[in-house]
């Protein structure tokens, strides 16, 4: 939910309709709420609950006009349902999609890149359930560093971070099977291309996007 992840589903939305003018294009409101607390501290630290902030949002986006919403924030997809429930308008589920889109390449083993409360909260392994789907997690060290690299990282602007550990839990779930590394946190996209890691990936706010055309009217490219 932080501002250079709803930049990037934004971007991506626009990127990937096929639009030869603007007229083309599905319309989109966004409302970049920063008020809404960070959800792994609601999640794991009994932090303050972002519901509220969250619902604000979706009633607002509601009331100007929006057919449904979209959350370019894995971790918050834990309140998906708190969220669905106080609006008349469908809340598409980035988790949901994202599974969609591995069982259509086949993928039988992912390693899960996210924050610590969306591994912790396992929303992932709840949605995946009876996929015939195996989700790997990085071990302690890995999961750190992965949370370093979004935190101090991405979000803290920090261009030239030390990315070796994250590399290394990468290799490790490599070896140990995994197809495709899904990037289980909007911030991760972003870090992907900022820190060149090199990686057979899915990004979830890429399917999120062409979701989100799909259900719009729109045409993908």
């Amino acid at each position: 939910m932080g501002p250079l992840a709803t930049v990037d589903l934004f971007n991506k939305i626009v990127l990937n309709t096929k639009a030869a003018r603007d007229q083309e294009h599905i319309r989109v409101v966004v409302d970049n709420n920063t008020n809404i607390p960070d959800r792994t501290k609601a999640i794991l630290e009994n932090g303050e609950d972002p519901v509220k902030e969250l619902v604000k949002s979706a009633k607002r986006l509601s009331k100007m006009g929006a057919d449904f919403l979209i959350m370019p924030c894995n971790t918050a997809h834990y309140f998906h349902s708190k969220v669905q429930k106080k609006v008349n308008i469908p809340v598409l589920n980035m988790l949901q999609i994202t599974l969609n889109a591995l069982k259509e390449q086949g993928i039988t083993k992912a390693g899960l890149l996210a924050t610590d409360g969306t591994i912790q909260s396992g929303i992932y392994k709840t949605t995946f359930e009876g996929s015939d789907i195996e989700l790997l997690c990085p071990e302690k060290e890995g999961q750190k560093a992965v949370m370093n690299m979004i935190y101090k990282g991405v979000k803290a602007g920090v261009k030239d971070l030390d990315t070796a550990e994250v590399e290394k839990a990468i290799k490790d779930l490599e070896s140990k099977g995994a197809q495709v590394m899904i990037l289980g946190c909007t911030e991760l996209p972003l870090a992907v291309k900022m820190y060149n890691l090199d990686c057979v990936s899915i990004d979830p706010t890429l399917e999120l996007a062409k979701e989100a055309i799909r259900v719009a009217g729109g045409e993908l490219i």
